[in-house]
């Protein structure tokens, strides 16, 4: 992220404009409208999350003002952040952040990974949560649920299935040979390192979380 940004009291109206979008309410806390944002910002979902409960609470008469002024009058909302994204160089982002010093960090993990198209840390994850669910002979592209985490991901069932593949190399378990290491290897075996010998529950809650993204 950029070194040093703080929250901006501006940033409640690109806020405000998320939380009115259908269905109007606080969005799922990795749901695709709060990532971009996040990533617009360069500020952690969590955080956007926690300020849209706070929101929702009204919690402070800024917020009631801010709400009574243009939570029903969509229009004069679009303006302000419009203008707004403009004077903070949003739609310009090269030249806004030109001799800023940018270190990414939660941005990478919606992005595809390099050389490895179209799977990011994110969609990695879905799979590894999917692989310990199901038996080895059971990760194939005609497994329901191999096909249903596919569809959600837009991706082919076979890309599920070899990345499962992977996953079952970095499984001390399974004692698995890869032919050839690869960058898409060498991701799954991050992931594996995080989460091989933790509570799979807990992984089955995020990954469920993160699922928000693709719906």
């Amino acid at each position: 992220m950029v070194k040093g940004v703080q929250w901006n009291d501006d940033y409640w109206l690109l806020l405000l404009q998320v939380y009115l979008q259908k269905p109007i309410g606080v969005k799922p806390l990795y749901s695709k409208k709060m990532v971009s944002l996040a990533i617009e910002l360069h500020i952690h979902p969590q955080t956007l999350y926690n300020k849209m409960c706070a929101l929702d609470r009204l919690e402070t008469p800024r917020l009631e003002r801010i709400w009574d002024k243009y939570s029903n009058n969509p229009d004069r909302l679009a303006r302000a952040a419009k203008l707004l994204r403009e004077m903070q160089g949003f739609s310009h982002a090269d030249a806004f952040y030109e001799g800023v010093e940018m270190k990414e960090t939660f941005e990478v993990f919606f992005r595809p990974i390099e050389g490895c198209a179209p799977f990011s840390p994110l969609m990695l994850t879905l799979v590894l949560d999917l692989y310990f669910r199901l038996t080895p002979h059971t990760m194939v592209p005609n497994t329901p649920e191999v096909v249903e985490v596919a569809k959600l991901m837009g991706i082919k069932p076979q890309q599920v299935a070899e990345v499962m593949q992977l996953f079952q190399v970095c499984d001390p378990y399974l004692n698995r040979t890869a032919p050839v290491s690869t960058p898409l290897l060498e991701a799954c075996q991050q992931l594996w390192n995080e989460y091989g010998n933790t509570d799979p529950v807990q992984l089955e809650e995020y990954a469920a979380e993160l699922k928000h993204y693709f719906k």
